[in-house]
């Protein structure tokens, strides 16, 4: 079994490593609008906001622009799919059924539930995975490509639950069908340990120094300081503002505004800047201008803006989230200012100028 892989192949444009099949999204914008062969022309999105969530939004931008085609799937026209040529709208998450198997991986206790969709699918919609195959489908009329059988998650689940640990051969016999019965879930008992027997390395230990990172350590000592005037921009996320499409709705966005740039008062004062005043902040790629809030939580020399925020671009058809304030940290993070190994975009600790507006 593959163990997984890293730099077997690189980016076109700057010899970007790939991960496990993946580039760092600081390579995509250049790969969209440098000529060439391999030059990507079309791009399909699924849920995403890149725009708001990825380095230099303004490039992306840019490159998006200049797409021939571009497909999203998506129920919202946000500040990224405003430049799709088609959105295929899914379902709804209250009428699709759902099967958590990424936040399980937090949980205290081995814990399992199925929960059946709460609404009817409306007449002619479908689900996501139902996109997903037709596009497929699509896609291999096109160009002969031969498709495998695809099977509705639910059977995919079902499967996966009676093959495993707790399912036909045990005295769970975990199914569908069985947690159905349980609409709160199962509790299985305490975590066991299952690592070792799934560590794919080959020493069959965690490679807690790899060498390839170790080697890296020395290019810190190379670092520039911080010139004067200059702060350190780091981001934030808020439990009710985690991603741009939470600013949607009334309930998460309501209260106490969480939009503003925090900085230290010695910061302020010495800017001749005041609580509650409206601020340029600038980088190398560009400038927003937002409120800034004085916080003894920040670090002199740290400001802080939130993840998610910048939704007045033109196009964008949201109702709420339209009419909120701030302005986009992605358009002040610099995507040349990378983790030189990975090739991944830093996204803190990226140097700013903070002014009066």
């Amino acid at each position: 079994t593959s163990g997984g892989h890293f730099n077997r192949w690189q980016s076109r444009v700057s010899g970007r490593p790939e991960y496990g099949g993946e580039l760092p999204v600081s390579a995509l914008a250049e790969e969209m609008l440098t000529e060439g062969e391999g030059q990507i022309r079309a791009l399909v999105t699924v849920a995403g906001n890149p725009v708001l969530s990825t380095p230099n939004g303004r490039q992306l931008e840019q490159a998006l622009d200049g797409l021939e085609f571009m497909v999203s799937i998506d129920l919202y026209i946000n500040e990224t799919t405003r430049y799709a040529d088609l959105i295929l709208p899914s379902t709804s998450a209250l009428e699709n059924d759902h099967y958590d198997t990424t936040f399980n991986l937090f949980a205290v206790r081995n814990v399992t539930r199925f929960n059946r969709a709460i609404l009817p699918k409306p007449e002619g919609a479908l689900h996501d995975w139902e996109i997903f195959v037709g596009l497929a489908k699509a896609f291999a009329a096109h160009t002969g490509a031969v498709l495998k059988p695809t099977l509705p998650p639910a059977q995919m689940i079902d499967f996966g639950l009676r093959a495993g640990a707790y399912g036909d051969a045990s005295s769970h016999k975990l199914s569908v069908a069985m947690l159905a019965d349980h609409p709160h879930g199962v509790d299985l008992g305490p975590l066991k340990p299952n690592l070792g027997a799934r560590l794919k390395t080959a020493d069959g230990k965690v490679q807690a120094a790899p060498a390839v990172i170790l080697a890296d350590l020395a290019r810190f000592t190379t670092q520039p300081l911080p010139v004067a005037d200059e702060l350190l921009l780091i981001g934030r996320r808020h439990v009710r503002s985690n991603n741009s499409w939470m600013h949607n709705y009334h309930r998460l966005v309501k209260g106490k505004p969480r939009h503003q740039l925090l900085m230290h008062p010695d910061d302020l004062a010495s800017r001749q800047l005041s609580d509650g005043q409206r601020v340029r902040v600038s980088s190398r790629i560009g400038m927003v201008e937002v409120e800034v809030a004085a916080s003894t939580d920040m670090m002199p020399g740290v400001v802080s803006l939130p993840h998610g925020w910048g939704h007045g671009r033109p196009g964008v058809q949201m109702s709420i989230a339209s009419n909120q304030p701030g302005a986009s940290a992605n358009d002040l993070t610099d995507e040349r200012q990378l983790d030189e190994l990975s090739g991944n975009a830093a996204l803190n600790g990226v140097p700013v100028k903070v002014a009066a507006a």
